[in-house]
């Protein structure tokens, strides 16, 4: 399981890979513990969450390359909005 400081190192192109990876395996792992096949259940949840982290750090990375954006200022100015 990789850190979130770890995952920020990456490219996007590492990420959006990574995040594959996580979601077949989170298929498998889903499908083993359906049939009682899957050795620690827990596998499941530490898979979600890390896969929860490469889709959070692909958006931040997204929305940092967008033309005048960064998810920094959108949170502000969404606080703000009436």
């Amino acid at each position: 399981m990789m850190k979130a400081v770890e995952l920020r190192e990456l490219t996007l192109e590492e990420l959006r890979m990574r995040e594959e990876e996580l979601t077949e395996e989170l298929a498998r792992q889903k499908i083993q513990l359906s049939i009682k096949r899957l050795d620690n259940p827990l596998q499941v949840r530490n898979t979600r969450r890390e896969l929860a982290r490469v889709k959070t750090i692909l958006n931040e990375k997204k929305k940092a390359a967008e033309p005048g954006g960064s998810p920094q200022q959108e949170q502000a100015g969404e606080s703000t909005a009436t």
